[in-house]
């Protein structure tokens, strides 16, 4: 009323009114704007964690049929389950300077289109070559994604870290599974042409290149506008040409931080375990007398398993000053699941899937330590390309030390003995990785 008034008394009755209406049309339009623009990336997150184990997975259910078509003996299929966590490694530390350059969206659009292109490409190389060329490619995709996930949840969605990772980490888990038990299934309906089954899952990938593109001129942490988010975008925003951005991408010394290290090792550890069960539990099953399409939903429900847990564990982890305990229980699981493989594959086949199930949930509880470990973005950026490169270069001769003693002991007996081994260091490294500290103060100068 005083607006208008005034503006009765100068004999501008409309302007101001007018000034005032286009002002709120103007902010409801942006905040329209930027809630499509989150509820898009949410999309493309989840989309994108779909993404990030087809590839491995539908290539476990199939191991056998491939190194049949293919010529490979069992110390170079070990070399194929190596080649992912080899990728992971180079790719991944390659993240944070690519994102920089480009913007995280842009860099996980391309991912996805890398990943479309390798798991078309693959199975159709016709040679060990060839596929695991292909193979690197789609793999190169997912590492730079796994790597800016835990960083674009952090600086869009700050105070729902634990919430997100859980979504992100679910919907991983539930690509991974979906692979695992559908990939059998799918090429048996196709022909049962292996090639076909490894192939098919380019189309998912294909999807998920869609969401991101409005995100490829984002230079920003992954935001629609080119800008963070956070509160703190000033602070963390990959992009900005601040001094204090610059001061503190190049203060923190990540290397020097116990806690970071202690976070690698864990990552690598349980990335070990990982890489081993996608690319050999379905092996193990299947030289037990469990029929080939039991062993890939005997695969699938280890996989599955994550489903709900990706979703409870960050959560809780979350809230938790110290992640210890979670570290234990899934450890624990781990040995019990290995125990049974070695006494009673067949027998209790069921109970072991579900219980390395369990203990593979140790992947999204790390992701959450990454993003807790961290105070800022930039710190998050740093961390998780350190965690995820260097745990993945520890996690290479894994898979490929399965297939070694798995040819030349002619049994699992060995190979089991090694990760029941590697379980121990696991759970230790873990519960002083989910101690309350945060690697700023422990790394910079």
């Amino acid at each position: 009323m005083m607006v208008r008034m005034a503006s009765e008394e100068t004999g501008t009755t409309t302007s101001a009114p007018i000034r005032v209406s286009r002002g709120k049309r103007v902010d409801a339009g942006i905040s329209a704007t930027r809630a499509w623009r989150t509820r898009l990336l949410v999309v493309g997150i989840v989309l994108s964690a779909l993404n990030l184990r087809p590839a491995i997975t539908s290539l476990g259910a199939l191991l056998e049929e491939v190194r049949d078509g293919l010529g490979m003996s069992g110390s170079v299929a070990g070399l194929l389950t190596s080649v992912p966590p080899l990728c992971f490694a180079v790719f991944g530390v390659m993240a944070p300077r690519l994102a920089r350059r480009f913007g995280p969206g842009a860099v996980v659009c391309a991912g996805m289109a890398a990943i479309a292109a390798g798991l078309l490409i693959r199975p159709y190389a016709g040679n060990t070559a060839g596929f695991l060329a292909a193979s690197a490619l789609a793999l190169m995709g997912i590492a730079v994604s796994n790597v800016l996930m835990p960083v674009i949840v952090k600086r869009w969605f700050p105070d729902r870290v634990g919430s997100m990772t859980g979504l992100y980490s679910m919907a991983l888990a539930l690509g991974t599974s979906v692979a695992a038990a559908l990939t059998v299934p799918m090429t048996d309906a196709l022909g049962g042409r292996w090639q076909s089954g490894l192939a098919l899952w380019s189309a998912l990938a294909a999807a998920a290149v869609v969401p991101w593109i409005p995100f490829v001129r984002a230079r920003g942490a992954g935001s629609a506008d080119g800008a963070t988010a956070s509160p703190d975008s000033h602070t963390v925003s990959p992009d900005s040409g601040t001094a204090s951005t610059r001061v503190e991408r190049d203060g923190l010394r990540i290397t020097r931080s116990r806690t970071a290290w202690a976070l690698a090792v864990f990552f690598g550890l349980q990335a070990t375990a990982a890489y081993i069960t996608m690319g050999w539990m379905a092996q193990i099953f299947r030289d037990a007398g469990v029929p080939a399409g039991t062993a890939g939903v005997l695969l699938a429900v280890t996989m599955v398993m994550g489903v709900p847990l990706a979703f409870v564990i960050p959560r809780l982890a979350a809230r938790l000053p110290h992640q210890g305990p979670i570290v234990i229980a899934l450890g624990v699981c781990g040995l019990a699941g290995y125990a049974g493989l070695y006494w009673a594959p067949a027998g209790g086949a069921w109970a072991w899937a579900v219980l390395l199930g369990v203990s593979n949930c140790a992947f999204p509880l790390a992701l959450t330590m990454v993003g807790m470990r961290a105070r800022t973005g930039a710190g998050v950026a740093k961390l998780s390309a350190f965690a995820q490169s260097t745990g993945y270069l520890l996690s290479i001769p894994g898979p490929l030390l399965v297939g070694v003693l798995y040819q030349h002991s002619g049994g699992w007996g060995r190979p089991l003995a090694l990760m029941a081994g590697l379980m121990l260091p696991q759970i230790a490294v873990g519960v002083l990785a989910g101690r309350d500290r945060i690697v700023e103060d422990e790394a910079t100068l």
